[in-house]
């Protein structure tokens, strides 16, 4: 088993632990990115506030364990996101988009722990039109079995299927054990990533770490169980083929379309968010 290690990156208002793109692995199944936020606090009247900005050839999934976050869009969608619910957002061709602490969320200091990831569209998909669709946590697949509650995010697992609309085959489910639990993640799936978000794990009888993404052996199931609980992500599903490039929020299987995209936020043509003046500058590298 691989395992793939956080680093930390700070966004500004809080610091992320990322481990994709790994090394040596840049994707899990479509997933290509995957921070993981908190848990924190912030303190009474403050916010998080990610000010407008583009994306193209992916899609963001929002997760959280606690907070609210405020999506808005350049297709004028606007939506919160509360624990156990899942904002989808295609960017495809290219889509704008901000999120912040909702309002009246600050005045009694926010808080704010979960999941934001990336799935990468394949080829066929990479310039579809953008979309947003919420799917709150009633709407999502749960069951529990051996001490362990499972919650489809998207996609299918468990023999389980997400109604988000995903563009490959894929796995992305939330696992929350009670002490002893235990379940076994079946083959059905050729890339799979377990990411021990906090608690105790043990994958084949050997102790996970948590924060660490670890990648299971292909064409096999395995049996995952924890000793005094755990909360746990999988996610992996088909691998989308052609290798993708990164560049700041831009991912596609073209460096021409990235320099596009670049050229396209720098010059102001990707859309705006009504209401929002604020938007993230185009870095200089």
């Amino acid at each position: 088993m691989l395992v793939l290690k956080p680093r930390e990156r700070d966004l500004g208002d809080f610091v992320v632990r990322r481990v994709l793109p790994g090394h040596p692995l840049q994707m899990v199944g479509p997933f290509i990115f995957f921070d993981h936020m908190g848990p924190l606090r912030l303190s009474a009247g403050r916010g998080v506030d990610v000010r407008p900005h583009p994306h193209i050839g992916l899609a963001t999934v929002t997760y959280l364990f606690d907070g609210a976050l405020l999506h808005r869009d350049s297709l004028g969608s606007t939506q919160v996101v509360r624990p156990g619910d899942v904002n989808w957002m295609t960017a495809g061709r290219g889509i704008v988009h901000s999120e912040r602490t909702p309002s009246d969320e600050r005045p009694g200091g926010p808080s704010l722990h979960g999941i934001q990831t990336w799935v990468a569209l394949p080829e066929a998909a990479e310039e579809a039109a953008p979309g947003f669709s919420h799917h709150p946590s009633s709407s999502l697949p749960q069951f529990e079995e051996d001490g362990v509650r499972v919650r489809v995010i998207a996609g299918d697992a468990f023999g389980a299927r997400a109604p988000v609309e995903v563009f490959s085959p894929m796995l992305y489910a939330a696992l929350e054990f009670k002490p002893g639990g235990r379940i076994a993640v079946p083959a059905e799936h050729e890339e799979r990533g377990v990411y021990l978000v906090d608690g105790s794990l043990a994958i084949q009888e050997r102790a996970a770490q948590p924060q660490h993404l670890v990648v299971l052996p292909k064409g096999r199931s395995v049996e995952l169980e924890s000793a005094s609980g755990a909360r746990v992500l999988l996610l992996g599903g088909a691998p989308v083929g052609a290798k993708r490039f990164i560049w700041w929020n831009f991912v596609s299987s073209s460096k021409e379309r990235i320099e596009q995209a670049k050229a396209d936020w720098g010059a102001d043509r990707m859309g705006r968010i009504s209401g929002e003046t604020e938007r993230i500058p185009l870095p200089e590298r």
